[in-house]
């Protein structure tokens, strides 16, 4: 399992009240596929690079579905609701080695932080490859 990576820029984006995290939000949050290696000082979408549409993936990602924000004794866990999948169809999706999550409802598109696969990995035709969001421990934990 890829282990999930904050990018820098998300503390003072939740200073900022740029992301809204808590249960029941109107903000949509995205992941998508990259091929390029991420920086902790990256700031916005397609930085990384997102993929080309093609063969079943569409630029911009897909949601994680509604987010369930919750706090208990201090510590805050941001849980997404879906975990993001892509089917290759017509023929092969990537490579790319890294999901990068983003809030898509915010003008600028600020960057949350991306999972690293270890290798590149190229979705042949009618595979598909999904994000495993940890439905308990969340994507990231704020203590």
């Amino acid at each position: 399992m890829a282990s999930f990576n904050k990018f820098n820029c998300l503390v003072l984006d939740l200073a900022n009240a740029l992301h809204d995290m808590k249960t029941g939000t109107a903000q949509v949050y995205r992941v998508y596929l990259s091929n390029t290696a991420p920086v902790v000082t990256n700031t916005v979408y397609n930085a990384p690079a997102d993929l080309s549409t093609a063969n079943g993936y569409t630029a911009g990602g897909v949601t994680i579905g509604t987010v369930t924000g919750s706090q208990t004794s201090g510590t805050f866990r941001f849980i997404g609701g879906a975990d993001p999948a892509w089917t290759a169809a017509g023929g092969s999706i990537g490579p790319f080695q890294y999901a990068v999550l983003y809030n898509f409802t915010s003008s600028t598109k600020p960057l949350i932080g991306w999972w690293d696969y270890g290798v590149p990995i190229t979705l042949t035709n009618g595979n598909t490859f999904t994000v495993d969001i940890d439905q308990v421990n969340g994507i990231l934990t704020i203590t």
